[in-house]
């Protein structure tokens, strides 16, 4: 039987998997960096070390900042170095301490010890200004925008150095969500003027630094971003739904990056969630996708779920197709 690490060596090289990789079991996810990380409470909020207001409202399965004009760190673009304060990532060594015992305990012949980054540059931007400031200035503010988008690669390579320095990872799981789940949210040409060039920075650092796997996390459509993808050097796009006709994109590009998801988190991760519904989910997703160059599991960008006992559930689900398949 092959390793966690190897099985999914051969699904994204199009070898001989033993079954279905299983969500996230490849990845041992390295939670708790010492470099300031700031979430809100259920019901509470915060202020991040950006600036930025997010808030976590009572009944609502996660967080997301707050943009009346009050709340937004960026009013004027052309004005944004007069407000963004890049945050410092110097800690005490010791603080490391603990995270690095996390990650000498993993067996990486079995899982790649996985650092976790959000949010991306993308959500970045629209963080600091809201949404609609930010799909509007990429059209009427360009240069701003660029360079607020280098002042955020510069961070993250910062960022990424210490990750490395300290952890050593074997790969990266990156957050930045790209689109809704009908369209992306900028069109390819915008998309690639704006992001590839700082996305091939930041996970062409990494692996020139040790890490090998580079998954990026955007649970919306994003087909039409697929050769940016690849030539920004992911490895694994986690998140794809089921909008992006993920056969399709199978056969053109499986040889060259590998589709993680399938199974759409707004169907299975709800209160009334059911096994038969998830066997059901999980099922077409496999028969659909196949073998190779997919890995089945929800778009959730984690290792969890909103209600509890879903993500267990479906990975009950992949074992029972893998006996079926395999």
């Amino acid at each position: 039987m092959l390793t966690k690490r190897q099985n999914l060596i051969e699904t994204m090289k199009g070898g001989n998997p033993d079954r279905f990789v299983k969500q996230y079991e490849a990845f041992a996810m390295m939670m708790g960096v010492p470099i300031i990380r700031k979430k809100p409470p259920i019901g509470g909020e915060i202020v991040n070390e950006w600036g930025v207001t997010v808030r976590w409202p009572e009944g609502q399965i996660g967080a997301f900042p707050v943009h009346d004009h009050e709340h937004k760190v960026i009013k004027d673009i052309t004005k944004w170095r007069e407000v963004v304060k890049t945050p410092s990532i110097d800690v005490p060594k010791e603080a490391w301490n603990d995270i690095k015992a996390q990650a000498a305990a993993i067996d990486r012949n079995d899982q790649y010890v996985t650092v976790f980054v959000a949010p991306g540059l993308f959500e970045h931007t629209h963080y600091l200004m809201g949404m609609e400031d930010a799909l509007m200035n990429f059209y009427e503010e360009p240069e701003a925008m660029h360079e607020l988008i280098e002042c955020l690669t510069e961070y993250e390579l910062k960022y990424a150095k210490e990750l490395i320095d300290n952890i050593k990872p074997d790969a990266v799981f990156h957050h930045d969500d790209w689109g809704s789940q009908i369209s992306s949210f900028l069109s390819p040409s915008m998309f690639e003027e704006f992001f590839v060039e700082p996305y091939k920075k930041i996970y062409g650092f990494y692996k020139e630094n040790g890490v090998e796997l580079v998954i990026h996390h955007s649970d919306s459509y994003a087909a039409n971003l697929v050769p940016s993808m690849i030539e920004m050097g992911i490895d694994i796009w986690q998140g794809v739904m089921t909008t992006n006709s993920i056969p399709e994109l199978i056969k053109e590009y499986g040889t060259k990056i590998t589709f993680m998801g399938g199974v759409h988190s707004g169907i299975i991760d709800t209160f009334d969630w059911t096994k038969e519904k998830i066997e059901q989910e999980v099922e077409r997703a496999c028969k659909e996708n196949g073998k190779l160059y997919f890995i089945p599991g929800a778009s959730q960008g984690l290792n969890v779920s909103s209600f509890p006992g879903v993500y267990e559930a479906t990975d009950d689900a992949i074992d029972k197709m893998s006996k079926e398949m395999f």
